[in-house]
């Protein structure tokens, strides 16, 4: 299986097992910056040179991270950040912003977070209800321009919005959510990124942890951990979305792996220029997904999966 693939529409090779770095800072429970600076320089060490952060991750302080692991490292790696998602001094949610202004303000505070002069892969993290995509990605295109990004990406989007997008200037990925519990882009979005040379970015590919089989129920999760408000991780939910772990758990034992390298090695299946970002704070579990590239599915794991894996989970994303 390639390890590696080119970003859409640009020269960058970005390794197609990249690092989600969200649960560094905040969201996953508690955290710990010097244990999270060696998982990311052991990452390098492993052959990883993709990184995705936002700044909306810890209102800054994920960025910071990456800043503080990476420093003198930077020509060794790809880190993409993101903008859009506001947040308050104290964290809260203040709604989404994608006015051309707020958008260079938003780039500028990434630079000086991550302690970079340009940014490799910038994202529109969502956009905002009341600003056309034109409008956002001309922004965005002017800071190319400016050499303050070298190349742009949208996040949660529908098909129609990645072809107006692409039209003003070259996407180069598209990330939203997939996996074995998440496969909406399947519709139309997987077809529009392959047709537009667009590489498409599956975020939590490990069903925020509940395709790993680690998590039983609400009990395993520490307090503050935000899956306890996740409609996915009721505790009906979790009864009903046990069938996903039965099909992996039967795949992964016939094989002698684990049920996250299979998950991973299910996405990596469906086209070569499709990528992943698991997250994770620790080294043995960044290891264990590396090893989904040494994974071959048969076309009858590839059956079994389709037949027998649901198309829906019992609660919504979001």
């Amino acid at each position: 299986m390639n390890k590696s693939t080119r970003l859409g529409n640009s020269t960058l090779q970005i390794n197609r097992l990249g690092l989600g770095c969200m649960g560094m800072s905040e969201f996953y429970g508690a955290f710990d910056e010097a244990e999270s600076i060696k998982t990311l320089q052991e990452a390098i060490e492993l052959g990883v040179n993709f990184f995705d952060t936002a700044h909306m991750y810890g209102s800054g302080a994920n960025e910071k991270l990456l800043g503080k692991a990476f420093s003198g490292k930077w020509n060794d790696i790809v880190v993409a950040t993101k903008f859009g998602v506001l947040r308050g001094p104290n964290g809260e949610w203040l709604g989404l912003n994608g006015q051309p202004e707020y958008i260079k303000e938003a780039c500028e505070l990434s630079l000086t977070n991550l302690g970079v002069e340009t940014i490799d892969l910038f994202y529109m993290h969502r956009q905002a209800p009341d600003v056309d995509i034109e409008t956002i990605v001309g922004a965005m295109s002017d800071l190319v321009k400016e050499g303050k990004v070298k190349y742009i990406g949208i996040s949660e989007v529908n098909a129609e919005t990645i072809r107006r997008a692409h039209k003003v200037h070259p996407i180069s990925a598209v990330q939203c959510e997939f996996s074995l519990w998440s496969r909406e882009p399947e519709q139309e979005i997987l077809e529009v990124c392959k047709e537009l040379g667009i590489t498409f970015v599956s975020y939590s590919p490990l069903g925020r942890g509940f395709l790993t089989g680690a998590y039983k129920s609400r009990a395993d999760f520490e307090a503050g951990d935000f899956r306890l408000d996740n409609p996915r991780f009721t505790e009906e939910a979790f009864q009903g979305n046990l069938k996903f772990i039965e099909i992996i758990d039967q795949i992964a034992n016939g094989k002698g792996v684990t049920k996250a390298q299979i998950a991973l090695a299910w996405i990596l299946s469906q086209y070569e220029e499709i990528i992943a970002i698991p997250g994770t704070r620790k080294i043995h579990r960044l290891e264990e997904n590396l090893g989904a590239y040494n994974i071959e599915l048969t076309l009858s794991d590839l059956e079994l999966i389709e037949k027998s894996i649901p198309k829906d989970t019992v609660g919504s994303r979001y």
